[in-house]
């Protein structure tokens, strides 16, 4: 039986990317432009599932290609001690370990056995970022390759060592050096650290927020796999799936494992098999991201979201307002709270929508319980009333 295809693991790369071309382009772009190109400092944003640490991946891979070197991290406390005592020490001693410093040749992709090296003396490795940094393009820079780092999970709680590893990424810009920066995180936990005072050099970096895919890109991420590993699916039954995903990327390989594993020894994969398999992925998204993202918020906005889930299509501003007993400025700034979070987003002046497939869904489905968490967290005056109401 032929392994299932198809990855929806957080931060696997899947078998297709879907509908991020673009943007891996414009990276490889930047790498061949050299220094000073704007797209040598890039960050992603978006919800839970959009792909954000995909992109990393993806954009190592590119550097990796053209023969950079390349480090990935995430913004967890000390990251950059493990910069400066880890990853960058390792670098240089695994170049003097050969008694090299200086490059004679270079193949691609470097760092899997691509380099040649001369006999020089071996050098004393400084002990603090910004030097090894310096060190290491210092020895790249005549041979036209550099070093990316990547960094997943930005958040403000890690700003003291943000402030310290941005500061270094400007002064190596600054000297023209090789160096390639990315970075991925939640929408809402990227704004605060780009409002920063003192990171003023990320502001200009460039800013990708990773939404939806296209219908015909899921498609082709659904139907590749499926008939690279032997089977098929008809047109109809194909584009029944990728309706079924709303473009949400993490909920495309979700339902291609739930199809596949429907009739996995059938060479077809059938309508019947979408349907089961859509039901069954809907029932595995709540628990891996609409949990957790619910978990992240406040009562007040889980709040403003149960009351969206009233409604059949968009929500009014106006009937959102009065379900919750707040005015209209109260309720605006939960609204702008909850689209930089990458939960809903505005349709028509005055109306905002679900940004995520299914969390209305979800919502309805879990209504008592999710009344019954927000009543226990929120404060008195947060509290329904007997009409159900949320006074805020």
């Amino acid at each position: 039986m032929v392994k299932n295809p198809f990855t929806p693991t957080f931060g696997v790369s899947p078998p297709l990317l879907a509908g991020r071309d673009d943007l891996i382009e414009e990276f490889a772009a930047a790498l061949d432009d050299g220094p000073g190109a704007s797209g040598r400092a890039t960050i992603y944003t978006g919800a839970r599932g959009t792909g954000k640490t995909v992109m990393l991946n993806k954009v190592q891979d590119v550097a990796k290609k053209n023969g950079w070197l390349v480090i990935s991290e995430t913004a967890t406390p000390g990251f950059i001690t493990r910069l400066a005592t880890i990853h960058l020490p390792s670098i240089l001693m695994d170049l003097m370990d050969q008694g090299k410093k200086r490059i004679s040749g270079v193949t691609l992709p470097f760092g899997a056995g691509g380099a040649t090296w001369d006999n020089p003396a071996a050098a004393n490795i400084p002990t603090n970022f910004r030097s090894q940094l310096e060190l290491v393009t210092d020895i790249l820079a005549e041979y036209d390759t550099g070093v990316l780092i990547t960094i997943d999970e930005i958040h403000y709680r890690q700003i003291d060592e943000l402030r310290e590893f941005g500061a270094t990424i400007q002064h190596a810009f600054r000297d023209s050096r090789n160096v390639a920066f990315a970075a991925a995180g939640l929408s809402s936990a990227v704004s605060p650290v780009l409002n920063d005072d003192v990171l003023t050099f990320l502001r200009r970096a460039e800013r990708y927020n990773l939404g939806r895919v296209s219908l015909s890109d899921v498609e082709q991420a659904i139907r590749e796999p499926i008939q690279e590993n032997g089977r098929e699916i008809d047109a109809a039954v194909c584009t029944e799936a990728a309706q079924a995903t709303g473009g949400y990327p993490f909920l495309i390989q979700l339902i291609g494992q739930y199809i596949w594993r429907q009739h996995p020894k059938e060479k077809t994969i059938t309508l019947a098999d979408v349907a089961e398999g859509v039901a069954a992925a809907r029932r595995r998204m709540g628990a891996l991201v609409y949990e957790p993202a619910l978990a992240d918020i406040s009562s007040i906005d889980r709040t403003f979201l149960v009351a969206m889930s009233q409604d059949a299509g968009p929500s009014k501003m106006s009937d959102i307002c009065s379900r919750l007993g707040v005015g209209t400025n109260y309720a605006g700034q939960y609204r702008l709270r909850l689209i930089e979070a990458g939960m809903i987003e505005s349709t028509t002046y005055g109306e905002v929508d679900f940004a995520q497939p299914l969390l209305k869904e979800y919502l309805r489905e879990h209504a008592a319980s999710l009344a019954t968490q927000i009543a226990a967290d929120a404060p008195t005056s947060l509290k329904p009333n007997k009409s159900g109401k949320f006074r805020i």
